[in-house]
């Protein structure tokens, strides 16, 4: 795989991409997601509705996760690694895959290098979908789930600005940070990740 800054080559022999895609709460990265694994034909790996379903499903590590998703808090680091090692170890992400919801600090971001390099895979780009705060507040209250109370966002809006943004600190120098202006209509952001990805828009 050919890495340069700003720009990506996919094997067309291997054809496996592997991508992290940041943003806060409201900032579009689900419609994002979706466009661009129909594109690359990946997997999205959407870690928030994947633990949502394990505590529907009552399985063990959604009884952990569970009271800290209901009061809005993140899930503490150890619960999280151990699970997502879990969704890479599945064999229909051996293609590639994209990651929604984690890392969701840089401390995550670090471990999440450290699976991967145990894993032999490697992270592509981190792409964040930058986005004003009053705009993610807005657009959040608009949607319609059961938790998504305006104290409840106030509370993910203030965890992601003081927990994720370092995110970007991580992966900048690295050369692996793809800042995309999330505040335009869907069709131009995916548009604007295709060019830079080298992707023809689906």
């Amino acid at each position: 795989m050919d890495f340069q800054k700003g720009q990506i080559s996919i094997s067309e022999e291997l054809n496996i991409v592997r991508l992290v895609i940041l943003g806060g709460p409201g900032a579009g990265k689900g419609t994002q997601a979706q466009l661009l694994c129909s594109n690359l034909g990946i997997p999205c790996l959407d870690i928030g509705q994947i633990l949502r379903q394990s505590i529907i499903s009552e399985t063990e590590v959604g009884r952990q996760a569970k009271p800290y998703v209901e009061q809005g808090e993140l899930v503490p680091d150890e619960i999280m690694i151990q699970f997502v090692r879990q969704q890479l170890l599945e064999p229909n992400v051996a293609k590639g895959w994209l990651l929604d919801g984690y890392p969701r600090t840089a401390f995550q971001a670090e471990e999440l290098d450290f699976l991967l390099e145990d894993l032999e895979q490697q992270l592509n780009w981190a792409i964040y979908f930058n986005v004003p705060e009053m705009v993610l507040k807005k657009r959040s209250l608009e949607r319609s789930r059961a938790d998504d109370q305006l104290r409840i966002i106030e509370r993910r809006i203030e965890l992601f600005y003081q927990r994720t943004i370092p995110i970007l600190e991580y992966y900048e120098p690295r050369g692996r940070l793809l800042d995309i202006n999330g505040d335009q209509p869907p069709e131009q952001i995916h548009q604007a990740i295709c060019q830079h990805l080298s992707l023809t828009p689906n």
